[in-house]
């Protein structure tokens, strides 16, 4: 299914949308910063199971 974009409306609607687009876009940003950084926490396959 195609999902049509409407303008919103109230301006509850228009606040809603402003923060989900600033959400969507700050994600994007901190996903793009923790692939620049690299190695800082390990990946799951590269902690030991057995720490005794």
């Amino acid at each position: 299914m195609e999902q049509k974009h409407h303008p919103p409306k109230s301006p509850k609607d228009k606040r809603d949308a402003r923060l989900k687009t600033a959400l969507k876009a700050n994600l994007a940003r901190r996903k793009a910063q923790a692939r620049a950084r690299g190695g800082d926490k390990p990946q799951p396959e590269d902690v030991q199971k057995d720490k005794g």
